[in-house]
């Protein structure tokens, strides 16, 4: 260790800090019937309903049960396979693969549609939606098989597919995602999003399953064109196809009336994370420059420019670059890792000869991948 990486490590605890459950479940407004955030206030005279999905929606719906005056009639939390879930929410808790969809996935998704269905207009349901919700929503529009979602998942990551062009393709092979899962219920929905995804896009954090979506069955034909996909998954195609030529129901689009009983808000964000850390980095005496919050494009690449970036800073700038997105790695072989390493490695090999420069890079959710980092 040294004090550089010692440095970098500090600021990186005080940006996951930022946007842990408990901190974000601080920012709602808990009132004896119900609930208010950014304006919007859920104080339902029937049920109140708590669905948490993604990544963090274990410790998120665990802080608002610990936080809310008025215990929800009812909690669903939907998690990925190795997510840590607290004993408050672990009754509630269902489990499913990510980022490949399985079966599990599949049979929540449908207790989930079924829940929603159930409400009556005097109920309300607050939704917690974070990352990795999409692969967790995993049951499929009629036409479209598991095994043909699972598949075309799988090929999709591997070619390197940046995050929105993947979600344009799920919200038009799932049954819940692209605003379908709220269409489906005729309760007041309060949708509380941390996002994981570069421009805090809500319709492509978790696959935007109770906002509307800009999206298309045409924009997710022409995402399988242009990553090389559309003569390997000729079934996707056809649907996809019939999709763009008005003989399947779209997506609700912005502005359709069959969402206005949603409320959408961002909880959390990248923002927030990068905000934090650069706290910490002025306090040591640095310079914080926040670079982008948007960083997309090939991990490798990433990396070999922001040490060429850091590498050009004069000798004795005590300079923190922050930057924060989502990049991608198009899959050569059969080696274990994740973006994060990548780009770090890429980096490594960049600085190796210039002193003074560290670069930490990692998931604000703790997963790299397929690595053990």
């Amino acid at each position: 260790m040294t004090p550089l990486s010692d440095l970098a490590r500090s600021m990186l605890a005080a940006a996951v800090a930022a946007v842990a459950p408990n901190a974000l479940a601080r920012r709602i407004a808990f009132f004896p019937d119900g609930v208010e955030f950014g304006g919007s206030a859920l104080r339902p005279a029937g049920r109140l309903h708590l669905v948490a999905l993604g990544k963090a929606g274990p410790g998120l719906a665990a802080a608002f049960v610990h936080r809310s005056q008025r215990p929800p009639d009812s909690v669903f939390v939907l998690v990925p396979d190795g997510i840590e879930v607290p004993a408050s929410v672990a009754p509630f808790a269902r489990r499913a693969r990510h980022p490949v969809p399985d079966a599990r996935g599949a049979a929540a998704t449908r207790e989930l549609l079924s829940l929603f269905a159930s409400c009556e207009p005097r109920d309300g349901v607050v939704l917690l939606l974070s990352g990795g919700s999409s692969s967790l929503l995993a049951e499929t529009l009629p036409g479209v098989t598991l095994e043909m979602l699972a598949a075309l998942t799988l090929a999709l990551l591997g070619a390197g597919t940046p995050i929105h062009e993947l979600n344009t393709v799920r919200k038009h092979l799932l049954a819940a995602a692209g605003g379908r899962l709220a269409l489906t219920c005729r309760a007041p929905i309060l949708t509380l999003l941390v996002s994981d995804v570069p421009g805090d896009d809500l319709s492509s954090i978790g696959s935007g399953p109770t906002v509307p979506d800009p999206t298309t069955f045409a924009d997710a034909v022409s995402v399988l064109a242009r990553r090389g996909l559309a003569t390997s998954f000729p079934d996707a195609v056809a649907f996809l196809a019939s999709g763009a030529r008005g003989q399947l129901p779209e997506s609700p689009k912005p502005g359709d009336r069959r969402l206005e009983h949603v409320r959408a808000h961002l909880l959390g964000c990248s923002g927030d994370a990068l905000r934090a850390a650069a706290v910490v980095a002025q306090q040591a005496g640095l310079r914080a420059c926040e670079l982008t919050r948007t960083m997309r494009g090939e991990a490798r690449t990433m990396g070999t420019a922001l040490a060429a970036l850091a590498a050009s800073l004069a000798p004795g700038e005590a300079t923190a670059l922050l930057c924060a997105g989502e990049t991608t790695v198009t899959v050569r072989g059969d080696g274990c890792g994740g973006r994060n390493l990548e780009l770090a490695l890429a980096a490594a090999c960049a600085l190796a000869d210039v002193p003074e420069r560290c670069l930490l890079a990692a998931g604000s959710d703790g997963v790299d991948g397929t690595s053990p980092a």
